[in-house]
């Protein structure tokens, strides 16, 4: 069966637990047409780039599909319906990415260690530099 990476955007008034069922409203969908979801990623609440249907933020929900190309219709149709999804993007890939996606692997960097900033001394590159005016003539 072909491969897919489904992702919609919800509604950012949605709590968690309603964009988590609309995630598994999906996967029902998905599976009753003979298809199956293999991987499911929530991005989380993410600012948009531009307002949509007056929202400027929203639920991120990532899906890695194996289905048919008649489930996926099906999917669209069921998403393009409903009320608190405001997009969605199917698209068909050669082979799902291993381990978390892109966006898993930025929240995990942004949020981790910092790494060695040494001990935040001077610069050994640049001289010392003092921000004081000299008081030699300055009256």
């Amino acid at each position: 069966m072909p491969l897919y990476e489904h992702v919609f955007l919800a509604r950012q008034d949605l709590a968690q637990a309603q964009v988590d069922a609309l995630a598994e409203n999906a996967t029902k969908i998905l599976t009753d047409n003979g298809g199956k979801v293999v991987k499911t990623e929530t991005w989380g609440l993410r600012s948009l780039a531009y307002r949509i249907a007056k929202n400027r933020k929203a639920h991120y929900v990532a899906l890695d599909v194996d289905a048919p190309a008649a489930a996926i219709a099906e999917l669209e149709r069921q998403t393009g319906i409903n009320e608190d999804i405001i997009r969605f993007l199917t698209i068909r890939v050669d082979e799902h990415e291993k381990g978390p996606s892109a966006m898993m692997r930025r929240q995990e960097r942004d949020r981790g260690d910092r790494g060695d900033r040494g001990d935040r001394g001077p610069r050994g590159d640049r001289p010392e530099r003092s921000f004081r005016r000299e008081e030699e003539g300055a009256e």
